[in-house]
This record gives C-alpha cells, structure tokens and sequence, in this order.
C-alpha cells in the first residue's frame, strides 16, 4: 500500500530563506491571499503557502508534499528531502570542489580562503553531518567542531589559503581591489586542492566578480577546472564546507592575536572594532594596524581622525585607495 502524502506541513525560516520565498511566490503561478499575520501569502488550486511575521512558513493542501519537495527545500531551504537529493540536485553530488572565505568584511584579522572537494559518498556524509553554510551556524565552537570534522573526514582533499594583515596590505597596495585578492585567493586554493585531487573537474563557488579573473590567476593544473560561480553557492555542500573551513581558520587567526596582543580583537568593522583599534593604536602606535588589521577599510580613517592622525603614518602600504584592477600574470 503506498504512503500517504502529508497534506501539511511548518518550517521555521531564517531572513533570507523569507526573502527567498517571496521572491519565489511573487515570480510564479500563484495567486496572492490575505492572511492575518502573515508577511505574504500565496495559492494554486491544491496548495496554500503563508509566511507568517514570526518567519514560520505554513504550506498546506493536497499538493504540499509536491511543493515542498520541488520548490521549498531546493530553492528556498537549500536543501532537499530524503531520497529526492540526487534526483532533484545530481551536480551536488558529482566529483567537485567548493570554494569560499572568511574575513572579507572584518577589519581585524586576515582574509582566508578556503577549498573542500566532494564526491557522491563525501556529499552525503557532509550533508548527515550538518555541514552548512557557516553564516547559519549559530557558534564559534559549532565551527571549530564542524571544521575539525571535515578535515578528519576529508584527509588532505582540501585547502586553506590564509592572507594575515601584512600580506593583505601589500597584496591591497599591489591589486586596488578585494575582488581581484578574492581571485588571486581563489585560484591559490584551487591550484592547492587540484594537487591533492587531479581528476577534480569543476570548482563552484559563490559569484563575486569576473570569472575570467579567476582563471587568468590559475596555473597550468588549476586552468583544467570547470569555474562556476553562482549566487548562494553556499547551498552547496562543498562550498558549505570551505565555508566552514575558512571561518575555523579566521577564528583561530583572531584567538592568536588576541594571545600576541593580550586584547580582544572584535569580528565585523562595528563601533566595538573602531574603539578596540583605537586602544590598540594609542598603545603601539599606527603602525599596528598593518599587522593586526586591514588598512583599506573607512574604520582606518574613524581611527586615526579621532587620534588626529593621518594615513601618512602607516607608510605607503597604508595609503592606498582602491580603484578598479585586473590581474594580469607576470610576462
């Protein structure tokens, strides 16, 4: 006798999860109803969808199995229910790398980049896991125990490229723009991991500037990798893992800092950064900033004006502007 299908079921959604199912219910074939408390709602003849302001998602009806099955889980939770994921989603499972860092957007600490390869059998034990993408895990020492996890499970098929403030801030003097680091990062990490694993055909990452960027940085090994960049790459579970990688590595970057320097070094460019870099200044003089921080950043500017200096104090690494910049290799 077949099973039954569920005619009902809740999910709890994260804020961009709710982006993404607006987005989803306004581009498709459904009809918009108004439901109390609900920030959009939406029908088909067999199904209902509310997204309540709480972020809990209501699907119901006769064809709510089918639409969590084929729209929810793939395109809003990233993820798919048991048994459909090689059927809805079989690239996920094929031989591949992800790519993704940590550090873009903190002041302190350095910029890493990380790569982690997946085949059928690595995706699944990734995915059983709970391997995500790292901006989803709720701890620092959620992080370190996942990313322990996956080198154990890994082996040495997978990489991390960590760029410390020094070597940022010359890399920063020498390209003018993060995008073109990100790819100079990129192609290190895949040239890296495409070592350990030569028959690895494609590298997926998240989109963040000119492909050909990327493979222009590549050697002679890392120009055989298919590039494929998309946006939310993180719903991959390689791409998830290197996110999880770089995040550990990151973390572990600012703890020892925090043990050179005896003082916190704060995650993000918040109020809290500008006023640990100003005491970390008054202490060491500007000159700290090049190797604890990453000098291009308007919190660099924040600091020294309120200590009435200027960019002229960190020399000429400290001075540069960003402007547009592609990489070119050397002749």
């Amino acid at each position: 006798m077949d099973t039954p299908l569920k005619t009902s079921f809740t999910y709890p959604l994260t804020e961009d999860q709710q982006i993404l199912l607006t987005e989803v219910l306004q581009a498709g074939n459904y009809r918009p109803i108004v439901v109390p408390y609900a920030q959009v709602a939406a029908e088909t003849d067999t199904c209902k969808i509310i997204l309540y302001q709480s972020g809990k998602c209501l699907v119901q009806g006769r064809a709510a199995q089918e639409f969590v099955t084929y729209v929810l889980e793939p395109k809003v939770l990233g993820h798919v229910g048991v048994g459909y994921e090689e059927m809805l989603n079989p690239e996920a499972y094929a031989p591949h790398m992800g790519i993704d860092e940590s550090g873009k957007g903190d002041f302190f600490g350095p910029l890493v980049i990380a790569g982690a390869y997946a085949d059928n059998a690595l995706a699944k034990t990734m995915l059983a896991m709970g391997v995500k993408d790292s901006k989803n895990i709720s701890s620092d020492k959620k992080a370190h125990q996942l990313a322990r996890d996956i080198r154990s499970l890994l082996g040495k098929r997978f990489s991390i490229v960590i760029i410390g403030p020094q070597a940022y801030n010359r890399l920063y003097a020498k390209f003018r723009s993060v995008n073109a680091m990100l790819s100079w990062g990129h192609a290190r990490a895949i040239e890296n991991l495409i070592e350990q694993v030569p028959e690895c055909p494609r590298a997926i990452s998240d989109q963040f500037g000119d492909k050909e960027q990327v493979k222009r940085a590549l050697m002679k090994h890392g120009r055989k990798v298919e590039l494929v960049q998309r946006h939310r790459a993180e719903a991959d579970v390689a791409v998830a893992a290197a996110s999880i990688l770089a995040r550990a590595a990151f973390l572990s970057a600012l703890d020892k800092l925090h043990k050179d320097y005896s003082r916190v070094f704060p995650k993000g460019a918040s109020d809290q950064v500008k006023a640990a870099a100003e005491d970390l200044v008054k202490q060491h003089g500007a000159s700290i900033l090049l190797k604890t921080a990453k000098c291009h950043f308007r919190t660099t500017d924040k600091v020294l004006a309120k200590l009435a200096l200027k960019r002229e104090a960190l020399g000429r690494e400290g001075m540069v502007k960003s402007k547009p910049y592609t990489f070119r290799r050397p002749a």
